[in-house]
């Protein structure tokens, strides 16, 4: 057996190597995470029953076996196609029995291979094989660099790495043969097996000394870092051992001179507590937490979050309510001063003091003001506290993501702290404010958790008695504080939480509304906010008017604000350099402070043409008009809508074109009609998305004037869906189109017979120079809304 081993550290190896004779074919011992080189000794240890069997009987015979690494280690009994293509035949040295069972054998690699067809399947494969030639370049000097690079690199790989640094450093020195020295670190050197396999079926030795160096070199900086995380990790241990002592000593320092931060800070806890009107349980829990917190080192990373935790405790107000100071004449007069306007909503809130004035543990109610941006929502808020006598706050969930920021985070977190309405409470000092929870339609939901559902307990006032904060880790009693919600778009609203909230429309304002709240509230809050005096700046209603049609265009009174903000900052410029000007703001001075009309005044189209409609829509910005346009060409009798439509406005056109096709011989038109042209509907600014089933009757009421060449009546708008039937259905937005009408200038609105009861709901003032039509069936709407 001793003459079959070839010496792998003497010089012209190589030679020996390529003159060894690989029989034809050879059985496949398949390796997991392993390559052998040619020339290199190396045991296997094998626990697959087929490869134990393979190597006795190769053992038992020639002893010779091709060696293939498996493209998956994780293959129990891989197939032929499941091993690398190029191995290497060797020779098996000796076989050794583990006492445990499992088998070792010794194999040195003789010359690399390729399998090719099978020859046998079981008990194993066996399959013809083909050798493969090594391409060993001459000795030049650029070679002999490139074999010293990787032996240098090799050797200070092991001395970082290898605790036998010595031994396996004077075996490398010892290797003569170039190719057994590159063979040899490519089998030892710790790196991954694909990367080993790439180099074995390099057939020239210098591309496949190239490629070890570059694997080395990326081996010797990955041990470096670990070197170095390694040297960081003991110099850090080092130092918080020698900062352990020296706290010790500093700690028994501060005991001699009588004074000790960890019983300082327990002391002015203790002592707050002792005002705090809270249960048992929290007293318990404070006590406990205290003891904790006296058993820790100042100066330990469990000292600051304890510490917070408890002075939260103490600074929530546990049970301490103030004093609410009813007055229903002085409420009102405080809604009133602060808001013109909002009946509704001023009625609500009185009805709610009343109550509370005859029952004093009422539960506040949680209401919703809903409504298009800018009509005063929040700043009712502050008015409702006024009016009541307690403290306010607000808390803007618009773009709220994590549900933490409801219910808090657990306190064993870094930087830990309680929920927005723990921390609202905290800053009020009071369980009873008037808390706004601003812009609720804006809540989102994310991996972080959903917060609409957590908001569920805060405002159901049967649950949000006992609100579990994570930080706190208890009850708190939220039943006291009222709660006033605010939102644009209802329809964003979890429905579980638009249940628990009692909704109150806060709709836009009429031009008059907005001409006596810019001359009761803007007006004087702005002069003084710009060092203006009232006699140096005179705006009257006919001006307000003009400012609100011709450079405003909503429901609330936000953009107005700003508009006259921009004439104080003008007024006020020429006040300060000194320049002429007069102080009642004329139309022609308007338009040099403002520049340009801004906005086109909303108004009908005359009715010049035939298939023009004026709609109504809704908004979350108020009402709206809408123009539905209709026209036919020659055609085959397509149906064409344009301007940025949703699928239910797409449907209602088509609905609509069924019905006048229906009513075709009623109509007086020729069925030809619609077989011989094209149907275009269109509806005009086609940038904005539209959608909703309101156009319905206004898209009937177009096709069927263009079909029967009548035009619609002068002053005439419209809104309701329609049914296949022929029946109109009721729409929401009411109060909002009728304003839009109203600033349009029409005069009659056609209305669903459903919507009367919404109509006789609205203030009289809203409704003065509009005639409404109630239509139960689109004969009726027909019949009003065409011209004879």
């Amino acid at each position: 057996m001793e003459q079959d081993i070839i010496p792998v550290f003497s010089e012209g190896d190589e030679k020996k190597l390529s003159q060894i004779n690989v029989p034809k074919s050879l059985p496949v011992l398949a390796l997991r995470n392993a390559v052998l080189f040619p020339g290199i000794i190396f045991p296997i240890n094998i626990s697959r029953q087929k490869s134990v069997k393979l190597v006795q009987d190769a053992y038992a015979s020639d002893k010779n076996l091709a060696v293939v690494m498996q493209r998956d280690s994780k293959v129990e009994d891989p197939r032929l196609d499941e091993l690398y293509a190029v191995g290497v035949a060797a020779r098996i040295l000796r076989i050794i029995e583990i006492p445990d069972g499992s088998t070792t054998v010794l194999l040195q690699g003789t010359r690399r291979i390729a399998l090719q067809d099978v020859v046998s399947q079981e008990p194993y494969f066996v399959v013809n094989v083909e050798a493969l030639e090594d391409s060993l370049p001459p000795a030049t000097e650029e070679f002999n660099l490139l074999i010293g690079s990787v032996r240098d690199v090799a050797l200070r790989i092991i001395q970082i790495s290898s605790q036998a640094a010595q031994e396996v450093c004077f075996a490398i020195k010892n290797i003569g043969s170039r190719m057994f020295l590159v063979n040899y670190l490519a089998t030892n050197i710790d790196i991954e097996s694909t990367d080993k396999q790439t180099l074995l079926e390099m057939a020239n030795i210098e591309d496949r000394s190239k490629a070890l160096l570059e694997l080395l070199l990326k081996a010797e900086d990955t041990l470096s870092v670990k070197r170095e995380i390694q040297k960081k990790v003991h110099k850090d241990i080092d130092k918080h051992q020698r900062e352990y002592v020296l706290t010790q000593q500093m700690k028994a320092i501060q005991d001699e001179l009588g004074g000790n931060s960890v019983n300082k800070t327990a002391a002015e806890l203790r002592e707050k507590s002792k005002s705090k009107k809270w249960n048992q349980n929290i007293a318990d829990t404070f006590e406990k937490e205290l003891k904790k917190l006296e058993m820790m080192h100042p100066y330990s990373p469990e000292f600051p979050p304890q510490a917070n935790y408890l002075q939260s405790l103490v600074d929530l107000p546990w049970n301490e309510y103030s004093e609410d100071a009813i007055d229903l004449n002085k409420a009102q007069k405080v809604l009133d001063e602060d808001h013109f306007g909002l009946e509704e909503v001023k009625e609500r809130i009185l009805e709610h003091l009343a109550v509370m004035k005859l029952k004093s543990d009422f539960k506040a109610p949680i209401l919703c003001l809903y409504g298009p941006p800018g009509v005063g929502k929040t700043s009712l808020g502050k008015s409702v506290a006024r009016a009541m006598g307690r403290e306010f706050a607000r808390i803007s969930l618009g773009g709220l993501h994590d549900e933490s920021e409801i219910r808090g985070h657990r306190k064993t977190y870094i930087g830990a702290m309680p929920g927005r309405i723990i921390q609202t409470l905290r800053k009020s000092k009071t369980s009873n404010p008037v808390l706004i929870l601003d812009e609720i339609d804006k809540v989102g939901t994310d991996f972080r958790g959903d917060p609409s559902s957590a908001l569920l307990e805060v405002l159901d006032p049967e649950q949000n008695t006992t609100f579990y904060d994570n930080f706190l880790e208890l009850e708190y009693d939220l039943s006291h504080i009222m709660f006033i919600t605010t939102a644009n778009n209802m329809a964003t609203i979890h429905p579980a939480l638009r249940d628990r909230m009692e909704v109150i429309n806060v709709s836009g304002y009429t031009m008059e509304e907005k001409v006596q709240i810019a001359q009761r509230h803007l007006i004087p809050r702005l002069l003084a906010n710009h060092g203006v005096q009232p006699e140096q700046l005179q705006l009257s209603d006919e001006i307000l008017q003009h400012i609100i049609e011709e450079y405003t265009h909503e429901s609330g009174v936000r953009g107005l604000e700003k508009q006259l903000s921009k004439v104080m900052r003008k007024t006020a410029k020429n006040i300060t350099i000194g320049q002429d000007y007069e102080p009642a703001i004329t139309l022609t001075a308007l338009r040099t402070l403002l520049g340009v009309q801004k906005i086109s005044k909303e108004k009908a189209l005359e009715n010049a043409l035939t298939g023009v409609v004026t709609g109504l829509a809704w908004t979350q910005n108020g009402g709206e008009i809408l123009f539905v346009e209709a026209s036919m060409n020659k055609g085959k009798g397509t149906l064409t809508t344009t301007g940025n439509l949703g699928d239910v406005m797409k449907e209602s056109a088509v609905l609509a074109l069924e019905y006048v096709k229906s009513q075709a011989e009623y109509l007086k038109i020729a069925p030809t009609l619609f077989e011989k042209n094209n149907l275009h509907i269109h509806v005009p600014e086609g940038a904005i998305p539209k959608d909703g089933p309101s156009a319905g009757v206004a898209m009937v009421t177009a096709i069927a004037s263009i079909f029967t060449n009548r035009k619609v009546r002068q002053g005439v708008a419209m809104t309701g869906e329609i049914s296949l039937r022929g029946k109109t259905l009721a729409i929401g937005g009411v109060k909002e189109k009728i304003l839009a009408a109203k600033r349009a200038g029409i005069t009659t609105i056609i209305l669903p017979e459903d919507n009367r009861r919404n109509i006789e709901e609205i203030k009289p003032e809203y409704l003065t120079g509009l005639t409404f039509v109630y239509a139960k069936t689109l004969h009726d709407v027909l019949q009003n809304a065409l011209e004879e």
